[in-house]
């Protein structure tokens, strides 16, 4: 047995050591008890209590966006019963909601017995897409029912009345919501629309972290190969003047993708082209973005779409690949909501930094470098070329 097999070893046993003694009663009462192990013991009460209320979190949350708390706030604090009044509540539940929206730091108590808006809330009203993902995980919660039969892969049966998506195997809300399939790019424009609007919403912050992180004056034109309606490619027109813009998404998307380019009076620089990833790209771009895009696709088509990204780019042309990465440093957490999450929509998964390399390497990537970005958790950056 090699030094490192005897390592491995070693740290097996003393990580079996470590969760004999962390599941026995006996040592959490003694670690809550003993002083020096207190704070720790009810620190991990407290994510341990977390993670068990996560779900009541989350409603509280979809209360106070459904009922317009954090609208009615911005403007000052408030009485309780003039809360009651504006929210259509009666004066039991508008008390049981501000004490959980204070819990969860989404209100504030102030002077006289009002309430204004708490750090969390005021965050909430400042990024429009998150409201549009908290009123979207509705879909999500009913997939997540019985989160067993999903990672059994049982099939849901959509209720009476629900349209369903017939790309789609899984048969699950999400499933039908995103109505592109691999290979797949005839859905028409009413069937885009909803999750078209939904990524619009959500892409203005992202979109911001990418033009931070990655310098697109040193390129003549930029094609954005699942840009939705265009969000992303109208901040870079802002960002950089000078830049030519194209749009690669299924034809019903690249058609709202061109009437906004249009209304924003991008049209001599801005063009919409629709088709598949995996084949179909035009070439005439030096640089090329996929934006959240990897992550909604298992790696045999991501690889696919790498390799017809690096088809389309002339020698020393560069792929920037944004999006949020399994393994970051502080947002750990990012590969447990999208795992479950993707795996409802039905396919897709998040990736580490490393995993997106070697997928890159694979397409014909030679050189990777990775891009700083403000916020790592909503979205990290590489740079690829070859």
């Amino acid at each position: 047995m090699d030094k490192r097999s005897n390592f491995n070893a070693l740290m097996d046993r003393a990580f079996a050591f470590r969760d004999r003694v962390l599941s026995s009663p006996r040592f959490i009462r003694f670690a809550e008890t003993f002083p020096l192990t207190r704070p720790i013991a009810r620190r991990e009460a407290g994510a341990l209590f977390d993670l068990c209320s996560g779900f009541i979190y989350s409603q509280v949350l979809l209360s106070c966006v459904r009922l317009g708390l954090f609208e009615h706030l911005r403007g000052g604090p408030l009485a309780r019963d003039e809360i009651a009044r504006r929210l259509g509540l009666g004066e039991d539940a508008t008390a049981r909601l501000l004490t959980a929206a204070v819990a969860l730091r989404l209100a504030e108590e102030r002077s006289g017995g009002r309430y204004g808006l708490g750090r969390l809330g005021a965050a909430v009203l400042a990024s429009p897409g998150l409201t549009a993902m908290v009123e979207h995980h509705g879909l999500v919660y009913r997939d997540l029912e019985d989160p067993v039969a999903l990672l059994r892969g049982e099939s849901k049966t959509p209720s009476a009345g629900e349209a369903v998506n017939p790309a789609a195997d899984k048969g699950t809300h999400l499933a039908s919501y995103w109505p592109y399939a691999e290979g797949d790019t005839s859905a028409d424009r009413d069937a885009v629309s909803a999750y078209t609007a939904l990524m619009a919403a959500t892409q203005p912050a992202i979109a911001e972290e990418v033009l931070d992180a990655y310098d697109f004056t040193r390129h003549r034109c930029l094609m954005d190969v699942g840009g939705g309606d265009g969000t992303f490619l109208r901040a870079a027109a802002r960002r950089v003047p000078a830049l030519d813009l194209v749009l690669f998404d299924m034809p019903a998307v690249a058609d709202l993708a061109d009437a906004k380019f249009k209304a924003a009076n991008l049209a001599h620089r801005a063009k919409a082209a629709g088709g598949d990833f995996t084949k179909d790209l035009p070439k005439g771009a030096d640089v090329v973005t996929l934006v959240r895009v990897l992550l909604d696709h298992d790696d045999d088509t991501a690889l696919k779409i790498l390799t017809s990204v690096r088809a389309a780019l002339p020698q020393g042309g560069v792929l920037v690949v944004a999006e949020p990465m399994a393994g970051t440093r502080g947002a750990e957490k990012v590969a447990a909501y999208f795992s479950l999450y993707l795996m409802a929509m039905g396919r897709g998964r998040p990736r580490t930094e490393a995993q997106l390399r070697d997928l890159l390497q694979r397409a014909g990537f030679t050189a990777i470098k990775r891009c700083a970005t403000h916020q790592p958790l909503l979205v990290r950056v590489l740079a690829a070329t070859f």
